[in-house]
C-alpha cells in the first residue's frame, strides 16, 4: 500500500491560484503547513491562522483585482513577481518567495507597495 502522492511545487502553486480566486480564506490556508511562516511588510504571521490574516489583508486591499504573475521555480522554492490592479489601489512591485515542504507551502515572504490608482 502506498501513501498519498506528494504534490509538486508547480501543482501546489496552480491549486493555490485557483483557491485565491475563490476568496475563501479557509480553503486558501489548506495549501499551507500547520506551522507555516508568513512574512509580510507589517511583520511575521504564523500558522494557518496567520496565513489567513495576511492573505485576507491583501485581498481586502485589492478586491476584484486583475493579477499578473511571473513565477520562476528552483526546486522547492518559487520566486514570484506580480502586479495587481483593483478599482481603487494597485501594486506594481509585488514580489513573493514561497518555500514548499511535503506538498504544501511552509513559508512565504510577501513584499509590495500598495498605491492609489491614478487612472
Amino acid at each position: 500500500m502506498t501513501g498519498p502522492r506528494t504534490r509538486t511545487p508547480q501543482e501546489v502553486f496552480a491549486d493555490h491560484g485557483t483557491r485565491l480566486g475563490t476568496g475563501d480564506l479557509d480553503l486558501i490556508s489548506r495549501n499551507y503547513t500547520e506551522d507555516a511562516v508568513f512574512l509580510t511588510p507589517d511583520g511575521v504571521l504564523t500558522g494557518r491562522e496567520g496565513v489567513k490574516e495576511g492573505i485576507g489583508r491583501l485581498l481586502s486591499d485589492l478586491p476584484g483585482a486583475d493579477w499578473q504573475l511571473a513565477p520562476r521555480f528552483a526546486g522547492d522554492v518559487l520566486f514570484l513577481r506580480w502586479t495587481a490592479a483593483g478599482s481603487a489601489h494597485e501594486v506594481l512591485d509585488g514580489v513573493d518567495t514561497f518555500v514548499f515542504r511535503d506538498g504544501l507551502i511552509s513559508a512565504q515572504t510577501v513584499r509590495y507597495t500598495l498605491t492609489e490608482r491614478t487612472k
